[in-house]
């Protein structure tokens, strides 16, 4: 199941990608997971209209290095002429560029923008048509299967990429409705799959291993996207490699763990400076923290730390773990 996955002219070792996420992947988290084995990475969501009408303050969303290649990234709006405008200014900073069609926090459709565009399909033509014709970039759209529970329109919107330029498409199979609750209904996938022939990749429900083999087999997608199953888990990339390969895959040890909260942090103070760098990893060791005895008291420590010695208190805590009292590396365990 495990394959190269072709994307135009974008050929990845594999088809288990890391997906966009706000506030979430940034340079030093993209790097923690491609340490891990992601074939690639995106961008936070990138305004359009911080593009346009900012420009390099919001630029700064793009920053990357050797390591962070190839980079995909992806970007929000909801003029046709502005996305293209984009497209054209982020060229020479990426290597793939995608279309956020699915996301449904309220201040992204609110502008029009994300999920809300499922609602104009007309529109998602003339967006992708703009878009194609100002970029050479392999171009993808990201999106939910409707609006609405129910009213399903992901065969409409893949049948209008295809037919507009798209070289593949990544369907989060739930309604904008439903948020992230429920349960992604993985059929729609297959649904999609049979009825286009630019790659499909798959998205919801992502948290194990076991999870990303499953889609695959069950829906015949291309590839998977891993978006909440990576936060504080980037060995969920590794892993699937070792399941599909043995049959197996091996736990996380507290050494490890403490190992990549430590990189993430020095990643985070060359990047952006103690006192920010101090307030991301906080966030981030609320999903590392997870699935072994005491991680409760180690993210309430955590929310209060104050300075990089306390977050180093912290990561000598969870070293000194006995791997006895480690259950695995679901970041979503109590």
């Amino acid at each position: 199941m495990l394959k190269p996955l072709i994307i135009s002219s974008l050929v990845l070792q594999h088809n288990v990608v890391l997906a966009p996420l706000a506030g979430i992947t940034n340079l030093p988290f993209r790097l923690i997971c491609r340490q891990e084995g992601a074939a690639l990475a995106f961008t936070e969501m990138v305004s359009v209209n911080g593009l346009v009408r900012e420009g390099v303050k919001t630029l700064a969303l793009l920053k990357s290095s050797a390591a962070d290649r190839p980079l995909g990234i992806q970007l929000f709006g909801d003029k046709p002429a502005d996305l293209a405008e984009a497209a054209r200014m982020v060229e020479g900073y990426g290597d793939l560029l995608d279309i956020n069609m699915g996301c449904p926090v309220r201040k992204v459709v609110g502008t029009g923008a994300g999920s809300a565009l499922l609602q104009e399909p007309i529109k998602i033509a003339a967006i992708i048509r703009a878009v194609r014709a100002a970029t050479t970039l392999p171009l993808t759209i990201k999106i939910r299967s409707g609006w609405h529970c129910g009213d399903d329109v992901f065969q409409e919107v893949g049948h209008i990429a295809q037919s507009e330029g798209c070289d593949a498409i990544t369907l989060h199979p739930r309604s904008r409705s439903l948020m992230f609750s429920g349960q992604a209904d993985w059929t729609h996938l297959a649904q999609l799959k049979s009825a286009l022939s630019i790659p499909v990749l798959g998205s919801g429900d992502l948290f194990t291993p076991d999870d990303c083999l499953r889609m695959m087999k069950e829906t015949a997608c291309d590839g998977i996207m891993i978006a909440r199953g990576a936060l504080g888990n980037p060995w969920i990339f590794r892993q699937v490699k070792e399941l599909e390969r043995s049959g197996c895959y091996t736990s996380v040890t507290p050494v490890e763990r403490a190992g990549a909260i430590e990189r993430h942090l020095d990643l985070f103070i060359g990047e952006m400076g103690e006192a920010v760098a101090i307030r991301e990893i906080k966030k981030h060791i609320g999903w590392y923290a997870r699935g072994f005895a005491g991680a409760s008291d180690i993210r309430r420590a955590a929310n209060s730390a104050r300075t990089v010695d306390e977050i180093t208190l912290l990561i000598g805590r969870i070293r000194s773990i006995p791997t006895s009292e480690s259950h695995g590396s679901d970041a979503f365990a109590a």
